[in-house]
């Protein structure tokens, strides 16, 4: 008997064992919580001394034309935009070396800057004026023949006065500032006899002291601004794209260009 109920109670445990073991702790349910998108970052390399494009207020602050566009840009793409001060001369350096991602600050497009760089379509036209005092004699680009004329190193305004073969030959030096500002200087001082430069920034400046500068009639012809990107980088080109297209569209962009010019010179 005693035989019998030492068997019953094994055969009862080994099935509460069994059963035991047969049951498995469902794990805790948890609700996965996504990560927050990282927030882009657009890097844009600007020379900081070139009003009104880009340059710096009474504050210190990074103001301009440029920079509100790109500002405006950011917003539309969800990105934070950081503008980078940079050696204009060697911007195309800093873009395909990424320590920016874009160069948008009056860029003028030019085929030998194609090779390296990829641009938008151009969102504003400017031209090359010539800048002398106002007591300068100097009424047209013939009369530059044996003057020392200046420019700011690594702007479009060195391969303007290049295309015109006559009137670079006939010079005698064109020399070369690291911003337009120093150069206004040596000009007001005697020490050039003219200035080239964009227009947008000459006569942005001339219109701050009248009766100093006198912007000539003639010119070194026309040119496009445009933003530029790595020519691998087609995937932000497209977008920066897209966002000047919307501006352009809406009427953002002519806000802007109000603003900083007094009427809408975006180019369409």
């Amino acid at each position: 008997m005693k035989k019998q109920i030492s068997l019953l109670i094994i055969a009862v445990l080994a099935a509460t064992l069994l059963v035991a073991c047969g049951k498995k702790e469902s794990a805790p349910q948890t609700t996965a919580v996504a990560e927050p998108a990282a927030l882009v970052t657009i890097v844009v390399g600007l020379d900081d001394n070139f009003p009104p494009m880009g340059f710096r207020d009474e504050t210190n602050a990074l103001v301009g034309f440029d920079i509100d566009l790109a500002k405006e840009a950011g917003k539309r793409l969800g990105a934070e935009v950081l503008f980078k001060p940079i050696d204009w001369n060697a911007k195309e350096a800093e873009l395909t070396s990424k320590r920016v991602d874009v160069l948008w600050n009056g860029l003028t497009i030019t085929d030998a800057r194609k090779e390296k760089i990829l641009f938008t379509t151009p969102y504003l036209e400017n031209h090359q004026v010539i800048i002398v005092t106002d007591s300068s004699p100097i009424r047209t680009k013939a009369e530059l023949a044996g003057k020392v004329v200046g420019v700011q190193d690594g702007s479009s305004a060195i391969e303007a006065i290049e295309k015109d073969a006559a009137t670079a030959n006939s010079l005698k030096e064109i020399k070369k500032f690291g911003d337009n500002v120093t150069a206004l200087i040596d000009l007001s001082v005697g020490r050039l006899d003219a200035l080239v430069v964009d227009e947008v920034v000459g006569r942005y400046y001339t219109a701050k002291k009248p009766g100093e500068y006198r912007v000539l009639e003639e010119n070194f012809g026309t040119e496009d601004y445009g933003v530029g990107t790595r020519k691998d980088d087609t995937d932000l080109m497209a977008k920066l794209q897209k966002a000047i297209d919307g501006m352009k569209s809406d009427g953002s962009a002519a806000a802007i260009s109000s603003k900083w010019f007094g009427k809408d010179i975006v180019k369409k």
